[in-house]
């Protein structure tokens, strides 16, 4: 066997794909550097044939050398069995302590297996079986002699119940982000206030949840990072969303502060009124400054004890995170300024800063908690206004390199290599999201915990969650630091571990689940996720059958149709092909503007063309016309799909894009009010009486609500 096919059969075995099938249906190698890069960031030798080899000898023994596994992710009723390593002929015992305390033994099976010498000790196997266990997190035991070890064991669901529930009859959702949604009380940027009302304005249309982008913690201080999708911790929530003056303690400021209060209220209620971009730095400057003031006041015993009790609950997570930011706020948001003094919040040094800026971290803990509340209330009223699933919340692919996450939770996190995506379409370059990926191994180590985090804070406020780019829980593009993103490979996951306790915890939250598996993906990988009770997600003008529009009553089920997606314009711009227009005045077209133009004409008409042969009136003259969105709405509407999704961007006329994949400057991203067809602001005060929207609505409805 050569060096390089050694090389190979070691990135294998460590769940590094050698080869991948590009968007083009081709099959690619991944080149030797590539996958040398990825097994160094799994700190695995492989820089040299020596090392190569050494590492590749390594393999069979490295589970021998742990007494229990690092973890065991199973789903209820499944029949599973263990190994456990040690001396050979020694005796071990075996047990499991579920979450509620229960000790349960777990049973030796009558399997012989060699023993085998490991590292110059002869080291022995036993198997035991998985006791029968209810759903939840349980600890697995083992002692030897003086040997003992523990490994985490989660019972998972064979499938989300939850998803039994909403296939019982269509509905629809409105998808917004929320940033842009701004009222007339609103500081220049929608808030959590603002979702609370947009849910009650769905909820009189007939819908039954809304979709917002997610609301992830971003940098403690301004600049802002404009991308939802690029936050500081998944873990945690934006404060740039706070309603400020529905914080209680607000109404008890001395009154110059709340003089300065409303001062800010009646400067952004102008703001409000136009249609230029957004400016997130100029709210959360004024936001903060006036937070400071209402942190000051006292609270009265009832609020205090709720505000002890959160921090209670969430314990070391928030202690941290709230550290970051005061270490953020003082030394500046990128930690390279401050790491050499702080790399992780276990560094001796650390203590020391805890005490200096204990206030600050008390501040953020506190800014945390509103955020708590006023979510909480959102996903209340939504309830109360009528919408069943409620609030889904956007559950981000991964985290900045150099955020809170990134620092608090580094060790299982991937150094010298980013996540991304391989050449698509779309962008024929591939994508580096620039941020670090989830390690698998060292996921399974720590009984994956801190991915069960994030899902928890996902699903705390929620009644259900989008999860953006569920395709990375089963593989992920690493893009070693300083390769092309073309130039990457795909790491696989434990799949049935993460969509398992994914599963688990929104069980347990009541909640739904949607994941977005657009993109290139393994054919087994959408039945997978139907059979564990994920949603999928559908786009109309990505159902094809080569280059053929699919019908729509041959859409899945169990899915998310819509017609458009924040990555692409509204649909009155993507109709007029403005997309098209936009990639080329950014210098992003491959090939001549006629030529995409025309190739776009021929996609688009062949969708148009659909529309009409079912019925549905569609303009030739103005593609992007009223008449044509509706059609195309009411066309997704005799799909089979339980959930149809409106974009409120549609549903108000609006056709500039929310988001350009590809730039970062050049185009003002997620920087977008939300505004009508003739570039005019629109407001949440007025959408209860926007006949576009009641158009939209009843388009997406059932008849019977319709004519009720």
């Amino acid at each position: 066997m050569t060096s390089t096919e050694k090389l190979r059969e070691l990135a294998g075995h460590h769940g590094i794909s050698t080869t991948y099938v590009g968007w083009d249906g081709n099959e690619h190698d991944v080149s030797e550097q590539t996958l040398q890069r990825i097994l160094a960031a799994l700190d695995i030798p492989a820089g040299t044939p020596e090392e190569i080899a050494a590492s590749l000898a390594d393999v069979p023994d490295r589970p021998w050398r742990q007494m229990l596994p690092p973890s065991l992710v199973l789903t209820e009723h499944e029949e599973r069995s263990f190994p456990v390593h040690v001396p050979h002929g020694d005796p071990v015992s075996v047990w499991v302590v579920s979450e509620d305390g229960d000790e349960i033994e777990a049973e030796q099976l009558d399997i012989w297996v060699d023993p085998r010498v490991v590292d110059g000790r002869l080291v022995g196997r036993a198997t035991f079986a998985v006791p029968r266990l209810p759903l939840g997190w349980h600890t697995l035991h083992a002692r030897s002699n003086d040997i003992e070890g523990t490994a985490t064991l989660v019972v998972t669901p064979t499938r989300l119940a939850t998803a039994d529930r909403i296939l019982q009859r269509q509905r629809w959702g409105l998808a917004a982000q929320l940033y842009s949604v701004r009222s007339r009380r609103s500081w220049g940027i929608g808030d959590f206030a603002d979702l609370a009302d947009l849910a009650a304005v769905t909820a009189g249309y007939g819908g039954d949840f809304v979709l917002i982008n997610p609301v992830h913690a971003a940098e403690p201080v301004p600049p802002h990072e404009p991308s939802p999708y690029l936050p500081s911790s998944r873990r945690f929530v934006d404060p740039l969303y706070v309603r400020v003056e529905d914080v209680p303690e607000s109404a008890y400021l001395p009154r110059k502060q709340r003089a300065k209060l409303d001062e800010n209220a009646a400067r952004f209620t102008k703001v409000n009124k136009k249609a230029t971009q957004l400016d997130r730095d100029t709210t959360y400057r004024a936001k903060l400054d006036v937070l400071e003031q209402v942190y000051r006041v006292p609270r009265g015993p009832a609020r205090q004890a709720r505000f002890d009790a959160f921090c209670a609950e969430r314990g070391t997570a928030l202690d941290d995170f709230a550290l970051w930011c005061a270490l953020a706020e003082k030394f500046g948001s990128r930690p390279s300024q401050w790491r050499t003094h702080a790399p992780s919040p276990d560094h001796p040094g650390i203590e020391e800063l805890r005490e200096k800026l204990a206030g600050r971290i008390d501040f953020y803990r506190w800014l945390q908690w509103v955020c708590d509340g006023q979510l909480t209330s959102a996903q209340e009223s939504a309830h109360a206004a009528g919408l069943g699933i409620g609030i889904v919340h956007d559950l981000a692919v991964g985290v900045r390199r150099d955020g809170a996450d990134a620092w608090t939770l580094g060790d299982v996190l991937a150094s010298g290599v980013t996540g991304g995506a391989p050449a698509d379409d779309f962008n024929r370059n591939g994508q580096n999201w620039n941020q670090p990926p989830w390690r698998p191994d060292r996921l399974a180590e720590v009984g994956y915990r801190p991915y069960r985090d994030v899902v928890r804070s996902a699903l705390r406020h929620a009644g259900g969650v989008r999860v953006d780019h569920i395709l990375g829980l089963f593989r992920t593009w690493w893009v070693p630091e300083g390769f092309s993103p073309a130039d990457g490979a795909y790491v696989r996951s434990n799949h049935e571990a993460l969509i398992g306790i994914l599963a688990l915890e929104a069980q347990r939250a009541d909640a739904v689940v949607i994941g977005e598996d657009l993109g290139v993906f393994e054919e087994w990988v959408q039945e997978y996720l139907f059979r564990r009770g994920i949603a999928g997600t559908s786009i109309l003008w990505f159902e094809k059958d080569g280059d053929t529009p699919r019908a729509p009553e041959t859409y899945r089920r169990l899915c998310l149709t819509s017609v458009t997606t924040h990555d692409l314009p509204p649909t009155s711009g993507y109709l007029a092909a403005e997309h098209i227009t936009l990639r080329s005045a950014l210098g992003l077209l491959e090939r001549d503007l006629a030529t995409e133009l025309a190739d776009e004409a021929v996609a688009r008409d062949a969708v148009l063309r659909l529309a009409s042969e079912r019925g549905f009136p569609v303009s030739g003259d103005e593609p992007g016309d009223a008449v044509t969105v509706e059609s195309l709405h009411r066309l997704i509407a005799t799909s089979p799909s339980a959930l149809l999704g409106l974009s409120l961007a549609d549903a108000v006329g609006e056709r500039r894009s929310q988001n350009q994949p590809g730039t970062v400057d050049e185009y003002p991203n997620w920087r977008v009010p939300l505004a009508d067809e003739h570039g005019k602001a629109v407001l949440l005060d007025d959408l209860a009486d926007n006949k576009r929207f009641a158009t939209l609505a009843a388009a997406l409805s059932p008849p019977a609500e319709q004519s009720s």
